[in-house]
């Protein structure tokens, strides 16, 4: 009986790591070097602007539409993927500024990562985590931010959903928590392929 017990438990551990594997396996790769295409109604209209560079945590980059923060990495992002991390990697600084592009490494079996960058306040620390929903990698990731009222430490709030229309089409679904007692926001962004 003990036998047949400890085989039924051998088989169930092993169907069960077989799906596990075979799920790690299928997950879908966003490597490569991305851009966001600009609306043509918007690019066409009067004063449009290109973006809102700097404008809050997490507003880094291009604008996806005019007046509104896209996902917050540029307008064109490189992305590397293995295993175990997602690394983005895009110019926020002009020519002129002599700073090579920033480079954010996220942990994608969980676990939690920090990511330090230089902006205007100073050295930030952000904290990001991931999971996977489905086929599509969820990013979120903390940034701080001091209440502008009170001054005391506050927190922001920016989670990205990353998935794939098409092998050359990423959408960047990013959701941004009030600041300040602003309104929250979600904007989505598709990217195409242009290398890699």
């Amino acid at each position: 009986m003990r036998t047949m017990r400890f085989a039924s438990t051998c088989a169930v551990a092993v169907v069960v790591t077989t799906i596990a594997v075979a799920a790690a396996q299928t997950r879908p790769t966003f490597a490569g070097r991305w851009t966001t295409d600009p609306d043509p109604a918007l690019a066409a209209a009067p004063g449009a602007a290109g973006g809102a560079r700097g404008a809050a945590p997490g507003a880094r980059g291009g604008a996806g539409r005019s007046g509104d923060m896209g996902s917050g990495w540029g307008s064109t992002l490189t992305l590397t993927q293995d295993a175990t991390r997602l690394t983005v990697t895009y110019a926020f600084f002009g020519r002129g500024d002599m700073q090579p592009p920033l480079a954010f490494v996220y942990a994608i079996d969980g676990s939690e990562t920090k990511n330090t960058v230089m902006m205007g306040r100073g050295m930030q620390v952000e904290t990001s985590s991931t999971a996977w929903d489905g086929d599509a990698l969820v990013i979120t990731t903390m940034h701080p931010f001091p209440d502008p009222a009170t001054g005391k430490p506050g927190t922001y709030e920016v989670r990205r959903r990353l998935s794939l229309e098409s092998p050359s089409s990423l959408v960047v679904e990013t959701a941004r928590s009030g600041v300040a007692g602003g309104p929250p926001s979600t904007v989505r962004t598709v990217d195409r392929k242009i290398a890699g």
